[in-house]
């Protein structure tokens, strides 16, 4: 991760613990669960959650896996992770600062190797999934779970997702996301999609985005009403405009020999 945009994850992150760690949305159990139960976790598996933010997922493998190791590189995160560990009452859970690449673990140390709304922050994805089929056992899988927007309107959802969060890069087109974990070594995937539904005010609260990009931000989603230009499926009710990010969810093998990664 370069030195500037290492600083925007930081700056971002920080500001955002806490507000994102309670938002109603990311905390949803029901998609945290469909996460855990399409990676087939249990009571063997020792899992890596990479970039875990608050800890929400790390915390529902954690209720069924024999132990959960959550990685981030914002220390204000993890602080939100500790808390939701508590919440959780589980104790099968180690949290370490991380960045990524590369991982500060031996080859093959995981059976499971997750990451949730991660991607879209990283300047070199397919490195990233390199390192995370590295630490995976011979047989293990991986579980993204993403933004995804149609390949049509992914230039314009990226575009309002640069203003609404600095750090935000790049999501893919699920098309996209299944190219690069083949490129990286694993096999194919499955896939899965469901929609993280909201409101345009309450999202802007727990966001920071720069000095007046909050009005554009408003005005991008108020365009969007007529054609959906941004795959969120905006609309207005009782005066308020709500949305539902297009979120994908892959999980695949790592069929490697141990020789070959």
């Amino acid at each position: 991760m370069g030195s500037a945009h290492r600083a925007r994850i930081l700056d971002q992150f920080t500001r955002q613990a806490s507000p994102f760690a309670n938002a109603p949305a990311i905390r949803n159990q029901d998609a945290l669960n469909r996460i855990v139960t399409m990676a087939g976790a249990g009571p063997y598996d020792t899992v890596l959650d990479v970039a875990c933010g608050p800890g929400l997922l790390a915390c529902a493998f954690a209720k069924v896996s024999r132990h959960v190791t959550g990685v981030d590189v914002t220390p204000a995160m993890l602080d939100q992770a500790r808390v939701e560990q508590q919440r959780a009452a589980v104790e099968n859970v180690t949290w370490q600062i991380a960045d990524v690449p590369p991982l500060p673990f031996a080859d093959h140390s995981f059976s499971i190797v997750a990451a949730r709304f991660a991607l879209h922050h990283i300047l070199d994805p397919l490195a990233v999934l390199r390192e995370m089929l590295r630490v995976c056992r011979h047989g293990g899988r991986i579980a993204i779970a993403d933004s995804a927007p149609s390949l049509a309107k992914a230039e314009a959802f990226n575009a309002m997702e640069r203003l609404r969060d600095p750090s935000h890069v790049r999501a893919m087109p699920v098309e996209e996301i299944r190219g690069l974990l083949l490129n990286a070594g694993f096999g194919e995937p499955r896939q899965e999609f469901y929609r993280l539904e909201g409101e345009l005010e309450g999202l802007l609260e727990r966001s920071f985005p720069k000095q007046g990009d909050a009005d554009r931000i408003r005005k991008i989603f108020q365009d969007s009403l007529g054609d959906d230009a941004l795959d969120m499926d905006t609309h207005r009710t009782d005066d308020k405009t709500y949305f539902s990010y297009p979120v994908a969810i892959l999980v695949a093998e790592n069929s490697l020999g141990a020789d070959r990664i």
